[in-house]
């Protein structure tokens, strides 16, 4: 870890840097040599580099579902080219460029986030060992070695022996106590993200080894990372867990405001969707006229939610338009009202019991 450390040293001054604006700061309100201090100060770090991300997050999020989408086309290329590797390279690569996927796009994030990892590995490691880097001095040192969180120093890790755990001034049991319940929170919430990902923004009537390998993973990458996190300083555990709640929340808000067409999640937005119509009699926001206009245009290719979702907008005696707006429409209305008289005339009528079939029938008496 140390070798992949050193070889981002390049990003260890400016990352360095960020730190001490921040603990400059933190360590106004909170006192410079607490653990407040300089935890807050890596806390805002993440949440500094997470803002910058965001453009690449949201093609993170437009690459994801362009791959799914694709799935079945992909597959149908390798069951067609099976025997003929180059020329399935060939058209995967056509079908990326007819469909503008970039598969690439999804790691960007985790990508554009490691140099800062390893940078403040690095710094962690240098405070662990009383070494100046960066913008650290020896007073900035001092003052970060004898930082606490919950009673571990910042620069502590699982695996350290008693003797160096004492001499940043801590005793080994708090650091393996706190530094477990940090390992464990980190893959919870790695699991819960990927979870959450997986039975809500997922279109579900689309079933590829895909989905397979993102349920797989789902239970790898949690446990990849625990048996990384014992190696990992308690400051860079903070990095850890705070970027994954910011993951978890971001996707949360991804999921509820902008879901995977055919998922279960698209279904729950068209439901509010429908409530907030029948509330206000018309559809109010640009991003919700957006959503509507999107279902117009597909015409015939909506999917079973998008169906369904225009169907009870019809119930209401309404109809979208191509601009996202809804009006009155009789004709919908009509179209409801014979769709349900419809579904009344395919109802089979009700199954008599076997007495009830051998009772004769008698007739009113005159």
């Amino acid at each position: 870890m140390d070798t992949i450390a050193s070889l981002f040293s390049f990003i260890t001054t400016p990352v360095s840097w960020v730190i001490v604006q921040f603990h400059s700061l933190y360590g106004a309100i909170f006192g410079p040599d607490t653990g407040w201090a300089w935890g807050l100060s890596i806390v805002s770090l993440v949440i500094l580099i997470r803002i910058c991300l965001i453009p690449l997050f949201v093609k993170q999020i437009k690459a994801t579902r362009n791959m799914q989408a694709i799935q079945p086309k992909m597959k149908a290329i390798q069951e067609r080219y099976k025997n003929d590797k180059q020329r399935q390279s060939e058209e995967m690569m056509k079908l990326y460029k007819e469909t503008g996927t970039n598969p690439l796009s999804s790691c960007l994030p985790i990508l554009a986030q490691s140099p800062f990892f390893f940078a403040l590995y690095h710094v962690l490691s240098n405070i662990a060992n009383n070494k100046p880097i960066g913008v650290i001095d020896q007073s900035l040192l001092d003052s970060a070695r004898q930082a606490h969180i919950f009673g571990a120093p910042l620069a502590a890790k699982f695996t350290d022996s008693a003797e160096k755990v004492e001499a940043l001034g801590a005793s080994l049991t708090d650091v393996r106590i706190v530094t477990a319940v940090m390992i464990v929170l980190m893959s919870l919430s790695q699991f819960y993200t990927q979870r959450q990902l997986m039975q809500k923004n997922v279109d579900l009537t689309v079933k590829t080894p895909f989905m397979q390998q993102q349920k797989m993973l789902m239970y790898i990458f949690p446990l990849i990372f625990a048996g990384m996190g014992i190696n990992f300083p308690v400051g860079v555990l903070v990095y850890w867990l705070t970027t994954n709640v910011w993951t978890m929340g971001q996707q949360m808000y991804v999921i509820n405001q902008n879901p995977t067409p055919g998922s279960k999640a698209q279904d729950q937005y068209l439901q509010r969707l429908l409530k907030h119509v029948a509330s206000h009699g018309n559809v109010k926001g640009r991003r919700r006229k957006n959503v509507v206009a999107a279902i117009v245009a597909k015409g015939p290719d909506r999917n079973d939610n998008e169906r369904k979702f225009v169907s009870a907008l019809a119930k209401q005696g309404l109809a979208a338009q191509a601009d996202g707006t809804v009006s009155k429409s009789t004709v919908a209305t009509a179209d409801a009202d014979s769709a349900s008289s419809s579904a009344a005339r395919r109802q089979q009528p009700k199954r008599q019991s076997k007495s009830q079939r051998q009772t004769p029938k008698t007739s009113p008496k005159k």
